[in-house]
């Protein structure tokens, strides 16, 4: 029996097979792969249409503007995965924004002639809560052999999301998944902040994200805000906070002007239904205990201030 071949077009489905021990079984990836970095050398299966360059504000437009024509935000190089072979392939089907769908899947492939078919299952991840990732991480495990292992991983991640030490008072925190328009952040989000002893702000566990209003997170009045646009690494997260900040609008809001906006690495830890999701809500339990200076912290989250050159 040879090696099970498996193309994963999800970062965090890319992120379960790795922390299972099983990177050596990946044959293709998709372009928004990029963890573990030792990954990054498979051939890369799609492609965005969304021109590279595109501000919060723009993205947001043309996201919508496909969505109204019905257009995938995504393309699979059909050819080139059917290619590879796989007896496996992984996808989500929660956000057509986020990553390729089943569908898109299907319809890259049914393009292909009849000798150049791939009929590889697909398992599509659909976690919207912490449990679900947990029961994504069955399921991949025992798709490939690695049930023992699963078990073992979903285990310890348990263990570590209820060991997250409380701060004496609970702040109130919204998460900002989008800047422009604003998005609180759904889904596992809030229940990190719960994890980590907060209260979350304007996001409901296990809810799908959605856009808000400047004002309502005024009234909202959180006791701090961390920046955690979906896709952005911490960087990219500081440089569109600092940006908000420079909105007149933005003076309304407590947090903002008390200093307490924080920007992260999204990618990382919030926005992917992976893992390291454990991992995002022990930085939050560090912000919240006020531990600036915890390792948690460094090169993870960074506190957002005026650009003084504007």
């Amino acid at each position: 029996m040879h090696p099970l071949r498996i193309v994963s077009l999800l970062p965090s489905a890319t992120e379960l097979i790795a922390s299972l021990g099983a990177e050596d079984f990946l044959v293709g990836v998709s372009h928004e792969c990029d963890y573990p970095a030792s990954i990054q050398s498979r051939p890369q299966l799609t492609s965005s249409i969304l021109a590279s360059g595109l501000s919060p504000a723009e993205i947001d437009t043309a996201v919508a503007e496909a969505k109204l024509e019905e257009r995938p935000l995504y393309l699979v190089d059909g050819p080139r995965l059917a290619a590879l072979k796989p007896d496996l392939i992984l996808t989500q089907g929660l956000c057509s924004v986020c990553a390729v769908t089943p569908d898109t899947i299907q319809k890259s492939l049914s393009l292909l002639p009849l000798g150049e078919a791939c009929s590889a299952p697909i398992i599509s991840l659909e976690a919207q809560n912490f449990a679900g990732v947990c029961e994504d991480l069955t399921t991949v495990g025992d798709a490939i052999g690695k049930s023992k292992e699963a078990t073992t991983l979903r285990q310890q991640l348990e263990g570590r999301w209820g060991r997250i030490p409380q701060p004496e008072i609970a702040p109130r925190a919204f998460l900002l998944e989008w800047p422009e328009p604003p998005w609180t952040a759904g889904h596992w989000v809030p229940e990190q902040i719960l994890a980590a002893g907060g209260l979350p702000v304007l996001g409901e566990a296990g809810a799908a994200s959605r856009p808000v209003t400047l004002a309502e997170i005024a009234d909202a009045d959180p006791d701090l805000i961390v920046s955690i646009a979906c896709g952005y690494n911490m960087d990219q997260n500081r440089e569109v906070a600092t940006k908000l900040l420079e909105n007149p609008d933005t003076r309304h809001i407590r947090a903002l002007r008390n200093g307490k906006f924080f920007a992260a690495d999204a990618n990382g830890y919030f926005s992917r239904p992976a893992p390291r999701l454990v991992d995002g809500a022990e930085i939050l339990g560090a912000l919240f205990r006020e531990e600036m200076e915890s390792p948690l912290l460094t090169g993870r989250l960074v506190p957002v201030v005026p650009d003084q050159n504007s």
